[in-house]
């Protein structure tokens, strides 16, 4: 129990930290927030498309890696290499921050455009792809019998993120209008991701 629970705090850190970031989906889910515009159908449909890519990496690539060990070391090397990629990223914007915006103006948004749009902004994303299928699904495989949990982790935390950025949009706009908030945050993704990647290469030698 205490691997699992390894694992599932493990899954929802990473979770976070791939997911808290200034892109186009976050962009969309803050402005139907601010908007009041279909805010729970959008959350659903962010965490439900997540819960599916998450589940699918580490199904797949999680029997893979049981299968040939030496897949195991490959991937801890390769997703410990990209967290410090990823965790050097959110440190310089830490650095030098951004603004994460959304327009509250314009027309209202009708429920079918709603969510072709932010399905359009999910599945057409290649870092999508790359975050949770590839990187969450790989590095899930790395924990064996408890990579599930860590899929429940990482799944966790996309619902927690998408609710909060979803209805607490309002409470949260005049926070991240200010770059210090998005410097702080990112700070804290870069440490984690850092932290990460130190695991993975010591379990190379642990384990």
């Amino acid at each position: 129990m205490p691997h699992a629970f390894a694992a599932a705090l493990a899954g929802l850190g990473l979770g976070l930290s791939l997911i808290v970031a200034i892109g186009a989906q976050n962009a969309f889910v803050l402005r139907q927030g601010l908007r009041r515009e279909h805010v729970l159908i959008v959350v659903v449909v962010c965490a439900a498309s997540d819960a599916i890519l998450i589940t699918a990496g580490v199904a797949g690539l999680g029997v893979l890696i049981q299968q040939a060990g030496w897949i195991l070391v490959v991937v801890r090397i390769a997703g410990a290499a990209f967290l410090t990629w990823y965790g050097i990223g959110a440190a310089r914007r830490a650095i030098k921050p951004k603004v994460l915006e959304a327009d509250e103006g314009g027309d209202r948004m009708t429920r079918a455009a709603a969510i072709s749009t932010v399905l359009a902004l999910t599945w057409l994303n290649p870092h999508v792809y790359l975050d949770t299928v590839v990187l969450l699904g790989s590095i899930g495989g790395t924990y064996g019998d408890a990579r599930w949990w860590f899929a429940i982790g990482a799944t966790i935390g996309s619902i927690v993120w998408f609710t909060a950025l979803g209805f607490g949009s309002r409470a949260l706009r005049p926070l991240f209008a200010k770059p210090v908030a998005w410097r702080v945050l990112d700070a804290l993704i870069a440490m984690v991701m850092f932290a990460i990647a130190i695991s993975l290469v010591v379990g190379l030698f642990t384990e």
